[in-house]
């Protein structure tokens, strides 16, 4: 099936995020949960939807990135003066706060490792943000690891290939699938606190709309809607990723800016720790699409929260273009 009657056919949308919701007074009704499986992969493909949940569209925005993004080098620097994996987690907590201070001046942050289901993970605090670096070894595109982190991937652990998978930086080992999904889970029950209403970004699973995906995104986001499957009042919103580069571009020129800067941004923080980027490779593919479908909740929520949304304009209407 051609990419584009398949995204129809699956009704994807693209909703304009700023309006009714950003301007209402009353206090959020949800908290937002990014889940990316590399520290540039919610900018590229869940962008202007994380910034608008930043400032103001949600109570809380957490982004919880599985893998290091170290390219199989583990805690390896790589011939530069930071190791690779550090410099990414410096471009996404740029970006993130960034977008935090969109309106005002810089504050203090707030980072220690944290215990979830007996595993120790990085978190960092800022603002209404809330970031978490897993660290678990990039499984490259394929799925089949790297030979200097021992193979160790997303995929094979969930196809039991491995019966573990380890922290690069020696933080913690997940005892099989159903552990780090269980940690997944213990993540959102603690940052969603009492909010009636939990958003789960994530990457497409249809691989009819959109294939050939890279395997730690679509791991990370099997991970995450398993850890999510028991829990209630969810709704589940599904990115397009590496397939968007084939569809037109459909943001605005104001969600297109905001795109566009957070990626900058991403970059700039991952420079300034001595490593490369490739601007013009992902800013020509990427930047100015963004597509996906939403997952209502199954049951009713809160009232106030239907009522909430009921007048935003998170609509499933349709496709946009």
């Amino acid at each position: 099936m051609p990419l584009a009657r398949a995204i129809m056919t699956a009704g994807f949308v693209l909703a304009s995020l700023t309006g009714t919701m950003a301007a209402d007074s009353r206090p959020p009704a949800k908290v937002s949960f990014y889940f990316a499986a590399h520290e540039d992969d919610w900018q590229l493909f869940m962008n202007p939807s994380a910034f608008e949940d930043v400032i103001g569209n949600a109570a809380r925005t957490v982004f919880i990135h599985v893998t290091a993004g170290d390219a199989g080098l583990g805690i390896g620097w790589g011939g530069r003066k930071h190791p690779f994996y550090l410099a990414r987690e410096n471009g996404a907590e740029t970006a993130i706060r960034f977008m935090a201070d969109a309106d005002t001046s810089p504050t203090g942050k707030t980072a220690s490792h944290m215990a979830f289901n007996g595993h120790s993970i990085y978190r960092v605090s800022y603002r209404s943000t809330v970031t978490y670096f897993l660290r678990v070894p990039d499984g490259n595109p394929s799925g089949t690891g790297y030979f200097d982190t021992g193979f160790q991937s997303l995929r094979r652990l969930a196809e039991g290939a491995i019966d573990k998978i380890s922290a690069i930086d020696g933080s913690t080992t997940y005892h099989g699938w159903n552990d780090l999904v269980a940690t997944l889970q213990a993540i959102v029950a603690f940052e969603r606190g009492q909010a009636t209403l939990a958003q789960v970004n994530v990457a497409e699973l249809d691989s009819r709309i959109n294939p050939f995906d890279h395997s730690d995104h679509l791991m990370t986001a099997r991970a995450a809607l398993d850890a999510v499957a028991p829990l209630g009042c969810v709704r589940r919103v599904h990115y397009v990723n590496y397939a968007s580069s084939r569809l037109p571009e459909n943001l605005n020129a104001q969600q297109r800016d905001r795109e566009s800067s957070v990626f900058a941004v991403t970059l700039a923080g991952v420079l300034a720790l001595d490593h490369g980027v490739a601007w013009h490779h992902y800013d020509r593919s990427y930047v100015g699409r963004s597509y996906y479908r939403v997952e209502e909740p199954a049951v009713a929520c809160h009232a106030a929260t239907t009522e909430f949304f009921a007048s935003s304009e998170w609509q499933n209407t349709g496709l946009v273009p």
